[in-house]
């Protein structure tokens, strides 16, 4: 698993089965619902094979920090996510909220001896270990996730 901030990762059109993109309301319970459609949809097109469980918590994670932390529960605002699965099942999966972002680097690491609870960073240290790569964009209000 790699994290930085650079550039985002490539998926080419042409190599794609599968591409979905949804905009959510910052609504906390709208989270699961999108989880679910999303995880349907990735499960029909067989890219999550064997992978279930982490793209499922990662996404769930991530979908929940953008409403949360990013669109402070305003459900007038929006949360995007979206999705690309290419023909050698890697999957990319995009969550942009419109909050003033975070450092991720300032996240609390339990590696390094921190109380990740205490300073709200359960999600994205759950997403960093479960996806293979993960990139923090626009200031941290997106984020880059794929599972290969």
């Amino acid at each position: 698993m790699s994290t930085n901030s650079e550039s985002a990762p490539e998926f080419l059109a042409d190599k794609l089965i599968l591409k979905l993109s949804i905009t959510m309301s910052a609504d906390q319970r709208a989270v699961d619902e999108v989880v679910q459609r999303v995880m349907d949809v990735i499960r029909e097109k067989d890219c999550a094979a064997g992978r279930d469980n982490a793209i499922e918590l990662s996404l769930s994670e991530a979908l929940a920090n953008a409403v949360v932390h990013g669109a402070k529960l305003d459900a007038s605002k929006r949360v995007e996510c979206d999705v690309a699965c290419d023909e050698n099942r890697s999957l990319l999966i995009v969550v942009r909220d419109p909050g003033e972002g975070f450092d991720p680097a300032m996240v609390a690491s339990p590696v390094r001896g921190q109380n990740i609870y205490s300073n709200h960073g359960r999600g994205v240290y759950l997403i960093n270990q479960l996806m293979d790569e993960v990139k923090y964009l626009k200031n941290g209000t997106e984020i880059h996730m794929i599972k290969r």
